[in-house]
């Protein structure tokens, strides 16, 4: 279709000449002819240009399927989506990156692709076509003007690629200082907090704002360079060039010429030169959408290098916490993340002498050693930031061990059920089985009244009841209650049956007594349980306490009578 566009750009100027040569030379056969011969192309090249813009549009939709499935390849291999937001701090936005960047860094490659492919042909055809009309000196005079201006409008433009850089960054900001808005609405909303977060949204509008104008002043004063440098003086650089034949009375390519033909040549020469002083600006100009492009590029080439390196078990904090003494700085500094062996294996959870650490390297118990096996239940408990959920991350293999060794099951037979338990986007279904799909259950060979068993079990019934479908799609979110989400999250766990399960203070919201019947449901399907709650009514149904002050210390001993008497 380029090359097609190309030579119909060219049969319209021979013809749009012979026209105009027809009127003024009163041709009247002549006029007719080009003229009819033009109507009759319309349709034809009409499709031709539409045929280009549907090509060029497929290619930005194909680059960025391929692009955005490649990078989410990247960003859900494993736990790296987590990791990128909890362990490494230097992509703050993936979300606009992996959906508003992809989109503009696809959009500027393929527009960048034709606003040089087309000119370029052109450029080639014209050359060509002007040599054997006005001889070679006239475009080699045109094409070195061009080159010359470009390099120096090239250089010129080098901060469009920082200043696109920055703008995103600011445009990621602002996006999310709003959804934080969204997020936490209720709890801001006890606050009064509007106003607080009215100044922050407005300083953060307001940075992006102060730097759009800069941008725009710096683009203003470009485009001024750029309209006299790569058109205006291109223009009158053509208009000499196109002139030299005509107005040298010796020339020998005009020397018994008539009027007429004189007019017909100096039409086509110079709409042909034109057309090619317009390639090369266009040419010129595609310096700056490049310039924008390389912000664009160093902004995606960030994500994958990140999800790289994530991916290879690499990450980077900046923001390290310099806390504690300095012999407790000094062992941090010393801890390798990663250098711990993990050992999987069915039925076990041990710890051998291993330092229990933030991401960051902050040591919260220096040398934690205990062993639980299967049907034994361990409760956890310990004041806030004693590293109760560091425990469990290092558990779920979210965070690196920095030395010693775990044996544990595979993932898979590790079950997390947080205190506020996600729903999926979905129908009520997919909320029991998540993460399975339906073919994962069928495959597992658990029937529907197996899963209406499980609600039933943790008093849901109800709610299969009132939407009278398993495929019934809703916003569980909203739709349930506090309550019903903790225990539509034990229905999870007991359709998954893992080995062994965390309950980070997920019955907080839900009746001593379904409590009771979970707890004894867990013990008779043999799914061993690590708690944390501060409820004490839980003590009868665990074996082993786990105790950690905050301080770096730790106690793992079994729970006797006494133990549950004292508790109660």
């Amino acid at each position: 279709m380029l090359v097609t566009r190309t030579y119909c750009d060219v049969w319209m100027i021979q013809n749009g000449t012979m026209i105009e040569s027809g009127i003024i030379s009163r041709d009247v056969s002549l006029f007719k002819r080009h003229f009819y011969s033009y109507i009759a192309v319309i349709p034809g090249i009409s499709l031709v240009n539409n045929f280009l813009k549907l090509g060029l549009n497929e290619l930005k939709l194909c680059f960025r399927v391929r692009l955005t499935q490649h990078l989410y390849d990247q960003y859900l291999q494993g736990y790296t989506y987590y990791k990128m937001g909890n362990l490494d701090n230097r992509i703050a936005n993936p979300d606009q990156l992996l959906t508003q960047d992809v989109e503009r860094f696809c959009n500027s490659v393929v527009d960048l692709y034709s606003n040089l492919s087309k000119p370029l042909l052109d450029i080639g055809l014209y050359v060509f076509k002007l040599t054997s009309a006005i001889g070679a000196q006239g475009p080699v005079c045109m094409i070195s003007y061009l080159v010359f201006s470009g390099l120096v409008l090239t250089r010129l433009r080098r901060p469009i690629g920082k200043m696109t850089v920055t703008e995103q960054r600011y445009e990621g900001e602002y996006r999310y200082v709003n959804s934080r808005l969204i997020t936490n609405s209720e709890e801001i909303a006890f606050y009064n907090g509007n106003l607080r977060e009215k100044q922050t949204i407005y300083s953060t509008f307001h940075k992006l704002v102060d730097h759009l104008h800069n941008f725009i002043i710096f683009r203003f004063s470009m485009g001024f360079v750029d309209s006299i440098i790569a058109k205006y003086i291109a223009t009158v650089v053509g208009y000499l060039v196109v002139s030299r034949p005509f107005l040298n009375h010796a020339h020998p390519r005009h020397l018994h010429s008539t009027h007429a033909e004189l007019l017909e040549d100096y039409y086509q020469s110079g709409r042909m030169l034109l057309s090619m002083s317009q390639a090369l600006g266009r040419i010129v100009l595609a310096g700056r959408e490049m310039s924008r492009l390389s912000g664009f590029t160093a902004r995606i080439t960030e994500i994958m290098q990140v999800l790289k390196e994530l991916n290879s078990g690499k990450y980077v904090r900046t923001m390290v916490s310099q806390q504690g003494r300095n012999h407790e700085l000094l062992d941090r500094l010393t801890l390798v993340p990663g250098s711990g062996e993990i050992i999987h294996a069915d039925r076990i959870i041990r710890f051998e002498h291993t330092p229990l650490a933030t991401p960051n390297g902050d040591i919260l118990i220096r040398d934690l050693s205990f062993e639980v096996r299967s049907g034994t239940n361990v409760l956890v408990c310990g004041p806030n930031g004693c590293g109760k959920s560091s425990l469990f991350r290092v558990l779920g293999e979210l965070w690196p061990l920095f030395g010693g060794r775990l044996t544990k099951p595979e993932r898979g037979k590790l079950f997390y059920v947080p205190q506020r338990p996600y729903m999926t986007l979905g129908s009520l279904r997919d909320q029991v089985i998540y993460p399975d799909t339906v073919q994962d259950q069928r495959r597992k060979g658990i029937s529907d009244q197996v899963l209406k068993e499980y609600l039933d079990n943790v008093q849901l019934g109800h709610i299969l009841d009132r939407e009278a479908s398993w495929d019934s799609v809703q916003d569980w979110m909203d739709v349930l209650s506090g309550g019903e989400k903790q225990r539509m999250a034990m229905a999870r766990l007991f359709y998954h049956k893992p080995q062994f399960a965390i309950l980070d203070e997920c019955t907080s919201a839900v009746s001593v007594d379904v409590e009771d019947y979970i707890y004894s449901h867990c013990r008779k399907v043999g799914i061993t349980l690590f708690t944390v709650s501060h409820r004490k009514s839980l003590w009868k149904h665990h074996e082993f306490y786990l105790h950690m002050d905050g301080r770096g210390h730790y106690e793992f001993r079994p729970i006797t009578k006494e133990t549950v008497e004292f508790g109660s």
